[in-house]
C-alpha cells in the first residue's frame, strides 16, 4: 500500500524479548507530541518484564489488546479489531519470532499501513543474538527505519554493531542509549574506528577489511571524498559495450550461506571492456560522491588510477567486524 493511501498509520516496534519495546512505547506515550483526541489501539504480541499501566493508557485514549499465540494473529483478527475500535492509529509491539516478513506480507485492514518500523536491541545481548539468531535479526532490520541499541556502553564494539545493521540496511538510522536511557554521543559513522589510516596518501584497505570499507565509505563521505584508496576486488561489469565502468567487488555474507551476495562500488574506467568478469584485480582509485542512478542515491564513485592483476585472497568471503 502506498503511504498516501494510509489512513490508519501503524507504528511497528520489534525486538527480541526484553529488548525494550514496552519501555520505548511507554516513553512515546509520555511525550506531549503523542497526544491526539482520537483513539489509539495498542497491540502487544508478547509480554516481558515491563508492563503497561491500564490507567495511564486510558488517560492517553489508548486501548490495549494482547495476542498470546501466533496463530491468533491473523488478517481476520486485525479486521475484527478495526471494526471494534475504529482506531486513528495503531501501535504494534510485535514478536519477531512470528516472522517479520510474514507481517510485512500480511493483508491488513483497509487504510492500515506501516509508516515506521523501529527495532529495539539490548546491546548487552547483541553478540548472543548474532551467534544464535542472526537470520531473525537480519529479517527484523532489513526494512527498519531505525535500530535503537539500548543498555549500551563504550566498552562494547559499537562500531561493529552499527556495521552489522548498515550492511543489511543502509538507510536505517542507528542509535545507541546507555543504561540510563541517555542517548550516547556517537559519531554518524565508523570514522575513527576503521582498521586503516584515513589520512594516508593512499588508503590501503586490507583484504579482510573490504566489508568495513564498503559500509564506512557509504556512510562517511567526509572521510573519503577526494581520497585515494587501494584494495583487492573481483571484476563485475555491465554486458553493455562501452559502459565505461566496472565494479571491483567482493562476496559478502550478511546472514548465512544462502545470503551471500556481491558488494562493491562503481569504478569509472574507459578500458572496462577489456576486463574479464571474475578476474581478481588490485585497484587504486580516487573516491568521489555523486548522484548515481545505479545506486538510486548519492554514493561513492571510484575513478581508476591504476589496476593490476592479482591472486584471489585466502578467504573470498568478507565480513563486517
Amino acid at each position: 500500500m502506498r503511504e498516501n493511501e494510509i489512513t490508519v498509520p501503524v507504528y511497528l516496534a520489534t525486538g527480541f524479548l526484553d529488548s525494550g519495546k514496552t519501555t520505548f512505547f511507554n516513553q512515546t506515550f509520555s511525550e506531549d507530541y503523542f497526544d491526539i483526541p482520537e483513539l489509539t489501539l495498542l497491540i502487544v504480541c508478547e509480554e516481558g518484564e515491563e508492563e503497561y499501566d491500564a490507567g495511564f493508557l486510558e488517560g492517553k485514549n489508548t486501548v490495549i489488546e494482547v495476542v498470546e499465540n501466533q496463530e491468533d494473529f491473523t488478517p481476520k483478527y486485525l479486521k475484527k479489531l478495526d471494526k471494534k475500535y475504529r482506531p486513528a492509529r495503531v501501535m504494534l509491539e510485535y514478536n519477531p519470532l512470528w516472522g517479520v516478513q510474514d507481517l510485512e506480507n500480511m493483508e491488513m485492514p483497509r487504510g492500515w499501513g506501516i509508516v515506521q518500523h523501529i527495532v529495539l536491541v539490548d546491546a548487552s545481548s547483541f553478540q548472543v543474538y548474532m551467534a544464535n539468531l542472526k537470520a531473525l535479526f537480519v529479517e527484523m532490520i532489513r526494512n527498519a527505519d531505525m535500530v535503537d541499541f539500548n543498555r549500551a556502553s563504550r566498552d562494547m564494539d559499537l562500531p561493529s554493531f552499527r556495521r552489522s545493521v548498515k550492511v543489511v540496511n543502509r538507510r536505517a538510522q542507528v542509535l545507541f542509549e546507555n543504561e540510563e536511557g541517555v542517548m550516547m554521543d556517537m559519531m554518524n559513522s565508523t570514522d575513527g574506528f576503521v582498521p586503516y589510516d584515513l589520512n594516508a596518501d593512499v588508503i590501503e584497505i586490507g583484504d579482510d577489511d573490504f566489508g568495513i570499507f564498503y559500509v564506512d565509505a557509504g556512510e562517511n563521505p567526509g572521510g573519503y571524498e577526494g581520497k585515494t584508496v587501494r584494495f583487492l576486488g573481483q571484476v563485475l561489469k555491465s554486458k553493455k559495450k562501452g559502459a565505461g565502468f566496472f565494479v571491483p567487488s567482493r562476496k559478502a555474507m550478511t546472514c548465512c550461506v544462502e545470503d551471500i551476495a556481491y558488494i562493491g562500488y562503481m569504478c569509472k574506467y574507459d578500458g572496462s571492456d577489456d576486463l574479464a568478469v571474475g578476474d581478481w584485480v588490485r585497484i587504486t582509485a580516487e573516491v568521489r560522491y555523486e548522484d548515481e542512478p545505479m545506486y538510486g542515491e548519492t554514493g561513492p564513485v571510484l575513478y581508476l588510477k591504476d589496476i593490476q592483476p592479482a591472486d584471489k585472497p585466502a578467504d573470498e568471503i568478507v565480513y563486517f567486524t
